[in-house]
């Protein structure tokens, strides 16, 4: 046993099983402290996700503190000066995991060279992808632009590899206290009170996530294929969250979904999931000027709006259209929303208002507890037809039809957009058509903010311009 000091660097990590870094830790040294660097702008545009690493902290210490492991959260606003600072000290050793995002992988070098030169012993491990993103390239070593032959390379590539021995996090003999001045995790608490309803709905922790896979593998797998295609049913497996901060690895997720013997079209479905999050993470990597613009460059020249108006409705989920209303309400309400709406909110924002994707992904990162840069911005270009592998920007989704396809009793329309719940199913998505008294547009609900068609003929018009 190392008799120095081993520290964790906690950052997307908040479980013990497949938690590289802290495993290999606490198997050198009898006393470990984790800390986690809490950088107070790298969250300003992330409210939502305030809420979520702050129970994550509170939930994870407590369960640390039963190994004798410390969890302390030490507020920097410059992780670089941090480590300049920790650096001198040298009574330690230090471990943790990757995160695959340009700017923290170009950071782990600056570490790993200043550690070096300086002598002090450290390790950084894989974190949580299936593959490495070097790992995944074409036969002529360039990076895949296509989804499917990514995937079908990354899960051969996955399945080959030796499996790795299984261990575990070891109890240390006494806990200790490494930095001063720490903060409480509700400290990180959001300043609007607009979470509380989240905490209805999410526990965000490993226990919890863990159990969340296994009745989504028992109930809902089989199904999922088509399933999760209806917002009005729960298809979809719910897990993004724990997803992205760590509360589950994707090879937990991927070892619990092939112990199903017969792998079902709902199985190899989800799992491509996983595969998109994958490539997704191998896209901003490889092509890094797409997380700040458009992928493909001839976007450049598109003509988008500016209109306050519009965003501000279409935030607000008072478009006039039914289900896109829906979908917002259910954002801001739950922090989370369906993917079949998300494409659906998506085009209608980029197609029927003609705003740029970037002011709809600002929005979802504020209000996403599943937010990840490299899924939202892929994500985003895929539905404005700008990013790789996309949706082709003729493919305008009609949020009437959307709606009479995937919520045909309007059930998801009247759980989040109330005001509509005594229209019939023949008008619940186009309540324009609907006449009553009891009901009129214009006081109880918003006239559509634009014209399906005319909307739709000049999206049609404006690609044309690229």
């Amino acid at each position: 046993m190392d008799k120095k000091i081993g520290l964790f660097w906690l950052r997307d990590d908040f479980r013990f099983a497949k938690n590289n870094g802290l495993i290999e830790a606490t198997s050198n040294h009898d006393q470990v402290v984790v800390f986690y660097l809490y950088k107070n702008d790298s969250y300003k545009d992330q409210e939502a996700q305030k809420w979520w690493l702050s129970k994550s902290l509170f939930n994870f210490r407590k369960k640390l503190n039963d190994l004798n492991i410390s969890l302390e959260i030490v507020e920097t606003n410059s992780f670089k000066i941090f480590f300049d600072k920790l650096i001198k000290k040298k009574d330690f050793s230090i471990y943790w995991n990757k995160v695959y995002e340009p700017d923290y992988l170009k950071f782990d070098e600056y570490l790993l060279r200043n550690f070096k030169n300086k002598n002090i012993h450290h390790k950084r491990l894989k974190g949580n992808v299936l593959n490495d993103v070097e790992e995944i390239k074409k036969s002529d070593g360039t990076p895949f632009k296509v989804f499917t032959p990514f995937w079908r390379t990354a899960e051969k590539y996955y399945v080959e590899k030796i499996p790795t021995k299984e261990k575990k996090i070891k109890k240390c003999k006494k806990k200790i206290k490494y930095f001063n001045n720490c903060i409480e995790p509700d400290k990180i608490l959001p300043k609007k009170n607009w979470f509380k309803n989240f905490e209805k709905i999410w526990f965000p922790d490993e226990q919890r996530a863990l159990k969340e896979l296994q009745v989504f593998i028992k109930e809902r797998i089989t199904n999922y294929s088509e399933a999760r295609n209806f917002p009005n049913i729960v298809g979809t497996s719910k897990l993004s969250p724990f997803i992205k901060f760590g509360q589950l690895h994707v090879e937990t997720i991927w070892n619990e979904c092939i112990k199903k013997k017969s792998r079902t079209i709902g199985t190899s479905k989800f799992l491509a999931e996983i595969g998109w999050r994958e490539f997704n993470h191998s896209l901003i990597n490889f092509f890094p000027h797409m997380l700040k613009d458009n992928y493909s460059k001839k976007f450049d020249k598109f003509p988008w709006e500016k209109n306050s108006e519009f965003l501000n409705a279409w935030k607000k989920g008072l478009t006039g259209y039914p289900i896109v209303d829906a979908g917002m309400r259910e954002l801001y309400s739950t922090g989370w929303m369906h993917n079949r709406v998300r494409m659906i909110v998506g085009s209608f924002l980029v197609k029927h208002l003609l705003i740029d994707w970037k002011d709809g992904e600002k929005y979802f990162k504020n209000c996403l507890l599943d937010y990840s840069p490299a899924n939202n911005v892929a994500g985003w270009q895929w539905v404005a037809g700008c990013g790789a592998d996309a949706a082709p920007y003729f493919r305008i989704f009609n949020p009437i039809l959307q709606g009479e396809k995937f919520d045909k009793e309007g059930e998801y329309v009247k759980n989040w957009v109330p005001e509509l719940k005594n229209l019939s199913k023949k008008f619940i998505h186009k309540p324009w058509e609907f006449n009553d008294e009891k009901f009129r547009l214009g006081r109880d609900y918003p006239y559509p903010i634009v014209k399906h068609e005319e909307a739709r003929a000049k999206a049609l018009n404006a690609f044309k311009k690229i």
